[in-house]
């Protein structure tokens, strides 16, 4: 997996978190009453978030 900077993490998981929120489908098997900032800390630890991160050169 790319080695994020501990700023790019928290932008990823805190999007994914906002998504899931707001009713977003969570992309692995979660037990209930999960937060939607674990359900995205999870996902994050897979390395399934569908979002990209653009680095200037």
């Amino acid at each position: 997996m790319f080695k994020y900077t501990r700023f790019e993490r928290a932008r990823i998981v805190g999007a994914r978190a906002l998504q899931i929120a707001m009713g977003a489908p969570i992309l692995i098997d979660v037990p209930e009453g999960i937060t939607p900032l674990d359900a995205a800390l999870l996902e994050f630890e897979k390395g399934i978030i569908p979002l990209t991160v653009i680095r200037p050169s």
